[in-house]
């Protein structure tokens, strides 16, 4: 049968995610399974949505509106304090901002910052813009950016607060940015156990190898190394755990609440049965 489509982002905190398909001695037969597409997060939605992909690493408000979606367990880009990449960047106090350009490339951070400034009873406009952080400043008080883009800001030239970790402050739970979804009728039922397999050790042998992709990624993004390290090993939390779900279903409560999201449906994790007895052979 064909590979399975995937859709991936393309920032530096999916490449721990990554690394056997694109390192190692896996990496040649993942790749006659799995056809890679890496994109921005919203784009990973869309091609989820319009059938374009058949697995993606999705923003989790995307779960909100795509029907259908199975979702793998125990594997997520989440944060449980600050996570440095998703950033309110001003040059005004926050009392005074009462314009947000956001950032386009995900829906998810767009509703967090909508989600806590609704906390805050806050009222401010926002209007959606390409990450262009200059351009965004030019005709809003503060600009919301995400990935990479948001990592290479001058933090000293500018105020900003982190969203994962005033969502911290204001919840005491970690926050969900993303999650692997899989398309309604993908796979059967043991292809999913498979699927789950192979991402989950994908993400634990990255996570192996921090240091590469450090040395890797460094030079790509302008950062120094050891920032690179730190960021990928204190700063994303890889795991969809209890807690991650539960300050994730938290999340889709308030967002549905303040009309900002959907209602989100049921979480629907593919079983843990489904993966401890998958076997590890090619898929068929």
């Amino acid at each position: 049968m064909s590979p399975l489509r995937v859709s991936a982002i393309s920032y530096l905190n999916t490449a721990p995610l990554m690394w056997d398909f694109e390192h190692g001695p896996r990496a040649v037969e993942l790749r006659r399974e799995f056809e890679v597409d890496y994109t921005i997060p919203s784009r990973c939605a869309q091609m989820l949505a319009e059938g374009s992909a058949d697995i993606g690493i999705i923003p989790i408000a995307a779960y909100t509106t795509i029907p259908g979606l199975r979702v793998l367990p125990d594997v997520a880009i989440a944060s449980r304090a600050a996570v440095r990449s998703i950033l309110l960047i001003s040059r005004l106090p926050l009392s005074e901002i009462r314009s947000i350009a956001l950032d386009s490339s995900s829906r998810t951070s767009a509703a967090l910052v909508q989600v806590l400034l609704r906390m805050q009873n806050r009222d401010v406009a926002f209007a959606p813009a390409e990450p262009q952080l200059d351009a965004m400043l030019q005709k809003h008080d503060a600009a919301l950016l995400i990935g990479d883009p948001a990592l290479q800001v001058d933090r000293a030239r500018y105020k900003t607060l982190d969203l994962a970790e005033e969502w911290r402050n204001a919840t005491g739970k970690p926050f969900v940015f993303a999650f692997w979804a899989v398309r309604k009728n993908a796979a059967t039922e043991e292809e999913l156990g498979r699927i789950t397999d192979v991402f989950r050790e994908s993400r634990d042998e990255g996570l192996k190898h921090i240091a590469e992709i450090a040395d890797e990624w460094s030079p790509k993004l302008s950062i120094p190394a050891d920032n690179v390290r730190s960021y990928l090993r204190d700063n994303i939390h890889y795991f969809l755990d209890p807690e991650s779900i539960s300050g994730m279903k938290l999340f889709f409560e308030l967002a549905a609440s303040y009309g900002i999201l959907p209602s989100a449906p049921e979480l629907r994790l593919v079983p843990e049965l489904a993966f401890r007895n998958s076997t590890h052979q090619s898929r068929v």
